[in-house]
């Protein structure tokens, strides 16, 4: 009889990590595949905003796109509840816990959403955006164009929950695929742009807010139809508050919410940083090596990703899934990927730029080091998405905002463009990818401590 079960528990574990392997390795290949297209796409646009509206254009264009990746907690942390709720349900399409949960996350966003609409009229009133943004804002029109994708932002938010539903689903593949219109939707706006002369150098990085809200969109159209019909139900609900209270969001959106508040604080504010600590060509250099290196990133990040609703799935099922080994592997691969692409930067950059920057090789060693450590924070990261794990990381985290910016402010001095991700790098290592493998092995002997004395005798 032990030896029946024996076998079934090692059939089981290997049918998991074929599991597994299939579902991060397709949404890997599938974002190389859309990264793939548009990076080349994303090379070109480069290409016509350097040519047709200077480096300096190129430098705001890359500084106003990135205000996203400096707001990941717009949504206060909801994004843990919908996807914990939708993986762990057996029957999400009928289960009433993952309405009220989709129900709480939609009227969470719309009231985010007009917040983040408000504040960008009253920054731009009150001509705070210059002092924001600093040196790489635009004299003239520069403060209209930050007010407008701000507001952009805001109109979005609300139409993100597709992309929480899909994860949650496991459809990470098909969120990662629905990217592929991004690309040629901004290369298209910024084509018309130059052939009919328009003098829109400001207001380039509005193009890249429109196409990704027409990404959630469409992610918010294929989630309603995989869970039809919970997302009209929530929808049609949305403005009836006492009727459908909807659920319980706080004990994992809090502490996904200040994790989502110190992150960008500590890990984007790099453009920031060289905007005002900087006057010459060190920010256009940093925007062209993210560009580069942002391919990779959101690689790992897409397939880091699929390990969130496997890792709930196995915790509402009472499984142990260790992440250690595809800790491992993401590594690897990340640090493999970032030296291909190192030897590849210098005819890429100067293809982009026809020889206008060129990349500081502290710049490129900071971005293969920074590669690798992000790789191998996602695995355990995503293992650590119950409410015990995510209030674990928010004190590292927090360690981590003073940590990054006082080395990035200083390395900036040292090493110029490479400084900051330096920084960053060292800060991942430290605050992250060490605190998180030590919880990891506490929480899975803990686990298989007490699944073995669960078991029967």
């Amino acid at each position: 009889m032990t030896t029946r079960l024996d076998r079934k528990s090692v059939q089981d574990r290997s049918a998991g990590r074929r599991g597994l392997l299939a579902t991060v390795g397709g949404t890997a290949a599938t974002k190389v595949a859309v990264m793939g297209v548009s990076g080349l796409l994303g090379i070109v646009t480069s290409q016509l905003i350097i040519a047709h509206f200077g480096t300096d254009a190129y430098a705001q264009y890359g500084l106003l796109s990135s205000i996203p990746s400096l707001l990941p907690f717009a949504d206060l942390g909801i994004a843990a509840v919908v996807i914990n709720a939708v993986a762990g349900s057996s029957k999400p399409k009928s289960d009433e816990y993952v309405l009220g949960a989709i129900l709480t996350a939609m009227r969470i966003l719309l009231v985010s959403g007009l917040i983040f609409i408000v504040i960008s009229f009253a920054v731009y009133w009150l001509g705070w955006w210059p002092a924001i943004l600093g040196n790489g804002l635009l004299p003239g029109d520069g403060a209209v164009a930050a007010c407008a994708c701000l507001a952009l932002f805001g109109l979005a938010l609300p139409l993100s929950i597709g992309q929480r539903i899909l994860v949650g689903l496991e459809r990470t593949n098909v969120q990662v695929m629905s990217q592929i219109v991004v690309a040629p939707l901004i290369l298209t706006a910024v084509l018309v742009t130059v052939g009919i002369a328009a003098p829109a150098g400001s207001f380039l990085a509005t193009f890249s807010y429109i196409a990704n809200a027409i990404n959630s969109l469409i992610c918010l159209i294929i989630a309603g139809r995989l869970i039809s019909p919970q997302l009209k139900s929530a929808i049609r609900a949305i403005p009836h508050v006492r009727r459908h209270r909807g659920v319980r969001a706080a004990h994992l959106a809090w502490p996904m919410l200040l994790q989502m508040i110190a992150l960008p604080v500590a890990m984007q504010t790099d453009r920031l940083l060289l905007s005002h600590l900087t006057t010459g060509s060190e920010l256009a250099q940093y925007n062209l090596g993210s560009q580069l290196y942002g391919i990779v990133i959101q690689t790992v990040a897409a397939a880091g990703i699929a390990f969130w609703p496997i890792y709930a799935k196995a915790r509402s099922a009472s499984r142990v899934e260790s992440p250690l080994i595809p800790t491992l592997w993401f590594a690897t691969g990340g640090v493999a990927l970032g030296i291909v692409l190192a030897a590849l930067s210098p005819l890429v950059v100067d293809f982009i730029s026809g020889g206008k920057i060129q990349l500081d090789n502290w710049l490129i060693f900071g971005f293969v080091v920074f590669v690798g450590l992000q790789a191998a924070k996602y695995p355990v990261g995503m293992y650590m998405t119950d409410h015990q794990g995510l209030r674990f990381q928010t004190i590292p985290i927090f360690i981590m905002v003073p940590l990054n910016l006082g080395l990035s402010w200083w390395l900036i001095g040292l090493l110029g463009a490479g400084g900051p991700i330096v920084g960053s790098a060292i800060s991942v290592a430290v605050c992250q990818v060490g605190p998180n493998i030590w919880y990891v092995n506490r929480d899975l002997k803990r686990r298989r401590a007490a699944a073995l004395a669960s078991e029967p005798t």
